[in-house]
């Protein structure tokens, strides 16, 4: 599985932005597209992901709210749109994938075998 990562930038606080993830090379339906976000010094945390076969999506409750997930027709392009922006936002967002990801690891990092470069998100206040 291939990842791609792009559409990170400068915002103002209260501004948006939109990420996306392309990816290819899934061999089945039962797969999970995830972003994280890493900042400055700190662990990878978990952010939004979205799950194939059925369409779900989970998100980190600091972005409840503010943060949506959307694919393309064929699911294999995720998008993330970032509204309501605040500083503590920054950070490069990363985007992951894998098969059979169950729900409980889903904020899991070591639960990702894939992974796309990341894409620094820069909010000032």
């Amino acid at each position: 599985v291939q990842l791609q990562a792009s559409g990170g930038g400068l915002a103002q606080a209260g501004g948006s932005l939109r990420l996306t993830c392309a990816s290819s090379g899934h061999t089945s339906y039962n797969y999970v597209m995830a972003w994280f976000r890493q900042a400055p010094g700190k662990e990878r945390e978990f952010v939004a992901a979205f799950r194939r076969s059925g369409g779900y999506t989970y998100y980190e409750d600091s972005v409840k709210g503010r943060f949506t997930i959307s694919t393309d027709n064929a699911k294999t392009t995720m998008y993330l749109q970032m509204s309501s922006l605040k500083p503590e936002d920054t950070a490069v967002y990363y985007c992951a994938s894998d098969r059979g990801v169950i729900l409980s690891n889903i904020r899991n990092t070591r639960a990702y075998d894939y992974w796309g470069q990341g894409t620094q998100v820069t909010v000032s206040s």
